[in-house]
């Protein structure tokens, strides 16, 4: 069996604009959630995530939405870091159905891999990570809790 370890890079704390519905598409079922602000905090890393990024996701029929974000972090020193991620999001075995009928459910779990990319020359190690994520989102506030470790 392989060695590995997590290490931990930043958590961050974001607050989203409501989704923008699309409605039913041929992949499933297609909104998008915008990013009004967030805050990076971390031993190696502090800023901002700054808005105009999102998650432009599909819910699938089984109730699992697959994430596709995208969104730049500005560090307290000005770096601007690329943040790109995919991930699984389970809504329940009726999410499809609920998101259908405008339902949301209370929270949400979610599973990613976001990587990093910037030209800094202080975080340029970012460039060389693959990171996993954890966070839960609640939809009642639209505000989520991340927490990005790098896989070692």
């Amino acid at each position: 069996m392989l060695t590995y370890s997590l290490e931990p890079i930043f958590s961050y704390h974001l607050q989203l604009d409501p989704p923008e519905i699309l409605g039913p598409v041929p992949d499933g079922f297609r909104a998008n959630a915008y990013v009004k602000s967030g805050t990076i905090t971390g031993e190696k890393l502090h800023g901002i995530l700054r808005s105009g990024g999102g998650d432009w996701f599909t819910i699938r029929p089984d109730g699992v939405a697959i994430t596709d974000v995208r969104g730049t972090i500005e560090t307290q020193d000005g770096a601007l870091i690329y943040l790109t991620y995919t991930g699984v999001m389970d809504l329940g075995e009726d999410g499809y159905q609920n998101f259908l009928n405008g339902h949301f459910p209370p929270t949400a779990k979610i599973h990613t891999t976001p990587r990093l990319q910037t030209a800094h020359p202080t975080y340029q190690w970012l460039n060389r990570v693959q990171c996993v994520g954890v966070a839960v989102l609640d939809f009642a506030t639209f505000e989520g809790d991340f927490e990005v470790y790098a896989l070692r």
